[in-house]
């Protein structure tokens, strides 16, 4: 990606800003492109963590205390990641990545989330991709809270707490826009790439994360990767997001780097539902 010119008022440190300030996973993007910024949540190093293939443990069935076990598989640590490795390529990985079939949508949803999904882990990663690419494309504040109070289960976290609320935010206020909804000539996108499931306890609860690719365009485009995990859970025939702590920041990697496979994202390919 090449550097594009700064605005008047502009430091060239403010030019990728996305998400997070206070303790979030999130990656900065602003108009066009240049540095990201992840100083707010990392203090400038990588974001500590474990080895994936550590983290990533299925719960069994014998666990004592059920939402003690939840909560710490959820906010276990994640692969560390450089902190660069959400805006730009890296090396290309030598052996491709694995796949991770997610099934098709089959019907609309409350605040015009995709959903239809199966009773699977797929279809946990399926859901919370839907919410993550309805809600980022919209820029809206109030919307967010619209979506995630559709989307959680009842005693989950506030809306203004949700990560894509606060990314949303920061977003808003780091672009210069009135009030608490993105105006004309700001658009966004956000694709899923990669997913992958962090564990499982029984049929009917998941750590899902997947990985994004998100756009923005304020006059000149800026591009990065980021991932996003949450804890879902099966209800009233549908996946939502579960009560309980917030799950640990997904690594952001650029897909199909080596950094990307070690980090455990596997290459999303839609499919039918299973």
């Amino acid at each position: 990606m090449t550097n594009a010119t700064t605005q008047e008022g502009w430091s060239r440190r403010r030019l990728l800003a996305i998400l997070a300030v206070v303790a979030l996973v999130a990656v900065m993007l602003l108009v066009g492109l240049g540095l990201a910024v992840w100083q707010a949540f990392t203090g400038g190093t990588a974001v500590a963590g474990r080895p994936a293939d550590d983290a990533v443990a299925t719960l069994g069935e014998d666990i004592s205390d059920e939402g003690q076990s939840r909560a710490a598989l959820a906010a276990a640590p994640m692969r560390e990641v450089p902190q660069e490795a959400a805006i730009k390529p890296g090396t290309p990985a030598t052996i491709p990545a694995q796949t991770i079939q997610i099934p098709a949508a089959t019907t609309a949803g409350e605040a015009g989330v995709p959903t239809g999904f199966p009773h699977t882990p797929e279809g946990a990663v399926a859901q919370l991709a839907a919410i993550d690419t309805t809600v980022l494309p919209a820029m809206s504040v109030p919307f967010a809270h619209d979506v995630y109070e559709a989307w959680s289960q009842d005693g989950a976290r506030p809306a203004q707490e949700w990560a894509m609320t606060q990314n949303i935010a920061v977003f808003l206020g780091s672009a210069r826009q009135m009030g608490q909804e993105a105006g004309e000539g700001v658009r966004v996108s956000a694709v899923p790439v990669g997913a992958q499931v962090k564990g499982t306890d029984g049929q009917d609860w998941v750590v899902a994360c997947v990985l994004l690719d998100v756009q923005a365009v304020i006059e000149d485009r800026a591009q990065i990767a980021y991932g996003h995990c949450e804890a879902m859970t099966w209800q009233e025939e549908r996946w939502v997001i579960a009560a309980g702590p917030a799950a640990a920041p997904a690594p952001s990697t650029w897909p199909g780097t080596e950094t990307a496979v070690k980090a455990g994202w596997k290459t999303w390919a839609s499919g039918e539902n299973r």
